[in-house]
């Protein structure tokens, strides 16, 4: 029993993030997460080529050249 103990004391956060892992697989809930994350990278990535605009137009100038 006691070594039981020690697994779950050990591994607590690996159990919870486990469970938790189930439950939004199971609830669907999985599509809005990576909704979300595809809608804040792509927040980032416009932000960032708005505030970068000649560096990108360049960079993607030398990368359609290589091609």
């Amino acid at each position: 029993m006691n070594g039981f103990k020690d697994f779950v004391s050990e591994y607590s956060g690996a159990i919870i993030g486990g469970i938790i892992a189930i439950l939004i697989l199971l609830t669907g809930l999985y599509r809005l997460i990576i909704g979300i994350i595809l809608i804040g990278m792509g927040l980032f990535i416009g932000n960032y080529i708005q505030r970068n605009k000649y560096e990108v137009k360049e960079k993607l100038k030398n990368f359609i050249d290589r091609m």
